[in-house]
């Protein structure tokens, strides 16, 4: 379920820290993914096991695997594989590779241990109510983030955002031309299929 970008600036998040350069493209509640303070874990480990490309519905499956091969074949990244040993890229409008300079001390290595098993995201860090990772490829330089955000007594939500920097006028035109797809089959796709992985207790 997709929410106004405001409500998610306006939560006190580090993630706000370190990304105040890239626009905030896209919220979304996660209706079902609900529990205490200590279930973010799970809800961590729940990201690290995602893999669209096989466990997606149908219509979102096929249009995974179409940025798979147009990625491989347009050489845009490839979205289909954890993260290798790839020329790192730089962040548009900056000399950095990756966000991890801008850490505060606090949160430094605070993601070290986690991986993806199936996506090129790099995790950024950690906190008891936060999760982020970023991704750099030929169209933007992305960030996935989750918050898991207090809603009554001592129940948490689970919060996802994308925050993303276009690569030049390509990037722009990408990131237009995906957007329907984004709202009216990927998100709604992805979104039925953590609350089924969640209520089953199941990270795949």
């Amino acid at each position: 379920m997709r929410i106004p970008n405001e409500r998610h600036l306006a939560l006190d998040l580090r993630i706000h820290e370190i990304v105040p350069d890239f626009t905030l493209e896209d919220v979304w509640q996660l209706p079902e993914v609900v529990g205490t303070e200590a279930d973010f874990e799970r809800a961590v480990r729940l990201m690290l096991e995602s893999d669209p490309a096989h466990g997606a519905p149908g219509p979102a499956r096929f249009l995974w695997q179409a940025r798979i091969v147009l990625g491989r074949l347009l050489g845009l990244g490839d979205v289909g594989e954890p993260a290798g040993n790839e020329p790192a890229i730089t962040i548009p409008g900056t000399t950095e590779t990756s966000l991890r300079g801008r850490l505060p001390t606090d949160l430094q290595g605070t993601a070290d241990g986690l991986s993806y098993a199936h996506l090129p995201f790099e995790p950024l860090f950690r906190t008891p109510t936060e999760y982020a990772a970023e991704i750099g490829n030929a169209t933007v330089h992305g960030v996935m983030h989750l918050a898991w955000v207090p809603t009554d007594g001592d129940t948490y939500q689970g919060q996802m955002a994308v925050y993303v920097k276009p690569r030049g006028w390509f990037g722009k035109a990408y990131m237009a031309f995906i957007k329907p797809f984004r709202y009216l089959v990927v998100y709604p796709a992805a979104e039925r299929q953590i609350a089924r992985q969640w209520a089953a207790g199941s990270l795949r």
